[in-house]
C-alpha cells in the first residue's frame, strides 16, 4: 500500500513516496518532539551543525537545550545561512544532525560521515535499512552505531498546516558515533515524546 502524503489541495492522498524537496518550494518541517527524542537519548559534545535547517525547527530544539548550533540550508526559508550545499560542504563540525531531503539521503550519509568529528545523526525512514545497494555500500563500509526506532509515528506537514492524525510510515534516527564500537545497535524510543513536546 502506498504511503499517505499530505496533498496541498487538502487532505491525504495515496502516493508512491513523500515528495522530495529538490527544487525548494515544498518544505516539511520536523516536529519538535522528534528532535527532543534524539536529544534525550544521545549526548552531543561540542557544537551541532543542522545542515538542512529549513525554518529552524530542529535548530531551535538544540538551542533550547543550550547547545551551540550552526544552521544552514541550500534554500532560503528565513533561517540560517543560505546557499550551503551539504553534498559539497566547506566546513566540518563536532556533530551534524538533520532531516535530509528524501532523495538525497545516501549523499548526506557520505558527506556527514566525512565532515562530523564525533556524531552524525539523520532522521530517515526505517526502510532505509533495506536495499542491496545500501547493504553493499553504506552498511558494509560505514554502518550506523545506533538506530533509534520511533514507537510513535511521525507525520510531516507543509508549514502552516494544522497537524491532524498520524502517518503510516515508520521513522528512525540513524546515528553514526565515531567513539563507539563498529557494531550497530537497534534501539527503541519510548512512547510519550509526542505528548510531552508537541
Amino acid at each position: 500500500m502506498a504511503d499517505p502524503t499530505y496533498n496541498l489541495n487538502g487532505g491525504f492522498k495515496p502516493t508512491l513516496k513523500r515528495f522530495a524537496d529538490l527544487q525548494g518550494p515544498d518544505f516539511f518541517p520536523t516536529p519538535r518532539w522528534a528532535t527532543f527524542a534524539l536529544v534525550e537519548n544521545e549526548k552531543f559534545t561540542g557544537d551541532v551543525w543542522e545542515c538542512a535547517c529549513g525554518d529552524g525547527a530542529m535548530s531551535r530544539v538544540f538551542e533550547e537545550t543550550g547547545t551551540r548550533v550552526i544552521s544552514s540550508d541550500l534554500y532560503d526559508r528565513g533561517y540560517g545561512e543560505v546557499g550551503v550545499d551539504f553534498l559539497n560542504p566547506q566546513r566540518s563540525a563536532d556533530n551534524i544532525v538533520t532531516n535530509p531531503p528524501y532523495n538525497c539521503a545516501e549523499g548526506f550519509v557520505a558527506s556527514g560521515v566525512r565532515h562530523s568529528k564525533h556524531k552524525f545523526a539523520l532522521l530517515l525512514r526505517l526502510a532505509f535499512l533495506e536495499g542491496a545497494n545500501r547493504a553493499s555500500t553504506i552498511f558494509s563500509r560505514t554502518p550506523p552505531s545506533r538506530v533509534w526506532v520511533f514507537s510513535e509515528r511521525i507525520t510531516f506537514y507543509p508549514k502552516g498546516v494544522d497537524p491532524k492524525g498520524s502517518g503510516t510510515t515508520a521513522y528512525a534516527w540513524f546515528v553514526w558515533d565515531k567513539d563507539a564500537p563498529g557494531s550497530t545497535e537497534l534501539k527503541w524510543l519510548k512512547p510519550g515524546y509526542k505528548a510531552r513536546f508537541a
